[in-house]
C-alpha cells in the first residue's frame, strides 16, 4: 500500500480530523492510572476519539515482559484500567478498547517481524536501553528475550490496525522509529503492504511526582491516582515537597521549586496561580493554606471521575462486555491486515 503520510512525527495540534485514519494507543495493566496519565495521554485520547477511528490497547502481553512472575497482578489490573478509561470520558461507542492477548494476529505478526530485526539493533534502541537499566532488580545482568524484543511486538500492535498515528511522548520516539524501520524492511522484501505510522507528539508534558521526582509512579509512592478519595488526596498533598528554605509562614518563598505551586498550574485557574506565585514570593501566603486550596481544586477535577468510576465498579459485567466488544471489532481489523501480510509473504495457502 502507498503511504499517505510522509512525516516521522507531528504535533497533536497539527493533525486534521479524519475518520478514515486510525489512532493506536494504550497502556500496560500494571496498576491504576494517575494524574500523570490524565494530563499526559488520557485528555488527548478523549479529544482524538471524535477525530479519528480510535483503538486503545490494554497491553497485557507486554505487561508480562517484566511481570512474567506475577500474572495475577496483570490480570487484576485489566478491568481497573478499563474502568479508568471509561471514567475519564473514553466513549466505547467512539473508541475500541481491546485486550492485546485476545488478538492472535499480533502474536503472529511479532514472529514474522522478528526475522527483520537484529539483536544488535534492539540493544541500541535508546528507550529499551533506559528501561533495562531501570529494571536491574528484575533482570539482573541477563535481560529476557521477551523484554528486549518488545519493540517488535509494539510494531505488530501498530501495524495490525494499519494505524496512521501513534500518540507518544518524546521518550517513546525510538519505538516508533523502530516500527517504521520494520515496515520499510517488510515492504522492501515482500512488496508495499504496511503503512509507516506517524508519531503524534502530545502537547502535554510528563507530570512530576509529589516529591519532585521527574517520574510519577506507584513504586515511588509519589502519585495522585484518579481513584484517590478526598482523604487520600489531602494526606498526599499535605506531605508534598515545598520550598525547603522557607521556615516560617511569612518567609519569602520560591514557588518555582515548590511542588504545590507546580500542581496549582495543573489544577487551578490562571488568576489563582498568579496570586499563589505573588503571595508566596512576598511571604503573604502560608504553605498550609496554599495546600488546602490546591486540595479543593484537585478534588473538583477528580470528583466526577470518581463518580463514574464508582458506577462501573458496581457493574463489572458491563465493563467486560465493553472490553470484549471492542476486542471483537479489533480482531476483525487485525484479520484483514493478516490476510494482506500472508498474501505478500506467499503464505496464503
Amino acid at each position: 500500500m502507498e503511504n499517505s503520510i510522509d512525516d516521522e512525527k507531528i504535533s497533536i495540534n497539527d493533525i486534521k480530523p479524519d475518520k478514515s485514519k486510525r489512532i493506536l494507543t494504550g497502556d500496560r495493566p500494571t496498576g491504576r492510572l494517575h494524574i500523570g496519565h490524565l494530563f499526559g495521554s488520557l485528555k488527548s485520547r478523549v479529544e482524538l476519539q471524535d477525530k479519528f477511528e480510535t483503538y486503545i490497547e490494554v497491553a497485557d502481553v507486554q505487561a508480562l515482559t517484566d511481570n512474567f512472575n506475577n500474572p495475577d497482578k496483570v490480570k487484576q489490573n485489566v478491568s481497573q484500567i478499563v474502568i479508568d478509561y471509561l471514567s475519564v470520558g473514553i466513549d466505547p461507542t467512539k473508541a475500541n478498547i481491546f485486550l492485546q492477548s485476545k488478538i492472535q494476529e499480533i502474536a503472529e505478526l511479532t514472529v514474522f517481524y522478528s526475522n527483520l530485526v537484529t539483536i544488535a539493533r534492539l540493544q541500541r534502541n535508546p528507550t529499551v536501553k533506559t528501561e533495562i537499566a531501570q529494571k536491574k532488580e528484575i533482570f539482573g545482568e541477563s535481560v529476557t528475550y521477551g523484554f528486549l524484543g518488545y519493540p517488535v511486538s509494539q510494531a505488530a500492535d501498530i501495524t495490525a490496525f494499519d494505524a496512521s498515528y501513534v500518540p507518544v511522548g518524546e521518550d517513546q520516539l525510538p519505538l516508533i522509529e523502530q516500527c517504521r524501520e520494520i515496515v520499510r524492511k517488510f515492504n522492501s522484501i515482500y512488496g508495499e503492504t504496511l503503512r509507516e505510522p506517524v508519531a503524534v507528539m502530545s502537547k502535554n508534558i510528563r507530570i512530576k511526582g509529589l516529591d519532585g521526582n521527574v517520574k510519577m509512579g506507584k513504586s515511588l509512592g509519589n502519585a495522585l491516582y484518579l481513584s484517590d478519595d478526598l482523604q487520600t488526596i489531602t494526606e498526599k498533598v499535605m506531605s508534598a515537597l515545598t520550598d525547603p528554605a522557607r521556615i516560617k509562614k511569612d518567609d519569602p518563598g520560591n514557588p518555582d521549586i515548590c511542588m504545590v505551586y507546580y500542581y496549582h498550574k495543573l489544577f487551578s485557574d490562571e488568576n489563582t496561580c498568579k496570586n499563589v506565585c505573588e503571595e508566596c514570593k512576598a511571604g503573604k501566603r502560608g504553605c498550609v493554606a496554599c495546600k488546602k486550596q490546591l486540595i479543593e481544586n484537585i478534588n473538583k477535577t477528580l470528583e466526577p471521575i470518581r463518580e463514574k468510576r464508582h458506577y462501573y465498579e458496581e457493574r463489572p459485567k458491563e465493563v467486560m462486555d465493553i472490553l470484549m466488544s471492542g476486542t471483537s471489532h479489533a480482531r476483525d481489523v487485525a484479520k484483514q491486515t493478516m490476510e494482506k501480510v500472508k498474501k505478500s509473504m506467499k503464505l496464503d495457502y
